[in-house]
């Protein structure tokens, strides 16, 4: 990381930033309002979490990252844009959805372009599968609440269409594949995948009233 990166870290980490813990989350007491709430799992180097958030102010936005660079760079975005609904958590968003987020909370859970993990052997990594579908699903508002997914590994989005699908509690808002949504805004890896002549598959789903 340059300069700029680790003064962002010292200067906001504590202000904009906080690590998975056992702690429930009070996002009320984070973001000092209540709001809709928005989950963005794997952020990256965070452009386009920045964006979105900028473009959406009436929801606040909880961004998972473990790679230090982009939540630096996330952390830069949020002071130069003066971002006050966005706020970045370090660790596992698994952990942190588990131990730290109430059931039937979340207005939307983004997982876009997630690590695809191609080789047979490492399926069982992949973030979209089940068991972790049936979490991210339990703390969607019931009724309203989305899980929107993105990849560009056309192999992953059918599984990852054959997963949402078998979800009791999920149904799909489209026929298939999704038309990218306005608000998700283009990411690196979408300009790389467009680079390279791969499609990019979006999944909207959304929980079901209880």
């Amino acid at each position: 990381m340059g300069d700029r990166h680790h003064d962002a870290l010292e200067r906001l980490w504590p202000a904009y930033g906080m690590s998975v813990s056992t702690e429930p989350l009070d996002a009320t007491a984070v973001f000092g309002r209540s709001a809709p709430l928005v989950v963005e799992i794997g952020s990256g180097m965070g452009d386009a979490t920045a964006a979105m958030a900028a473009a959406d102010p009436e929801r606040d936005y909880l961004a998972v990252e473990v790679h230090v660079p982009g939540i630096a760079n996330l952390l830069g975005h949020i002071d130069a844009r003066g971002l006050r609904n966005l706020r970045i958590v370090r660790g596992d968003a698994l952990e942190l959805v588990r131990d730290m987020l109430p059931p039937d909370r979340l207005a939307a859970v983004h997982v876009f372009f997630p690590d695809p993990w191609p080789k047979l052997k490492h399926h069982k990594r992949r973030l979209i599968q089940p068991a972790h579908v049936a979490l991210l699903r339990s703390r969607l508002v019931p009724g309203s609440g989305v899980l929107h997914c993105a990849t560009d590994w056309a192999p992953y989005a059918a599984s990852m269409l054959s997963t949402l699908s078998a979800d009791p509690e999920l149904v799909n808002t489209v026929d298939g594949f999704a038309p990218r949504p306005p608000h998700r805004v283009t990411t690196h890896f979408e300009r790389r995948a467009a680079r390279q002549g791969r499609d990019v598959f979006d999944l909207v789903f959304q929980r079901r009233a209880a």
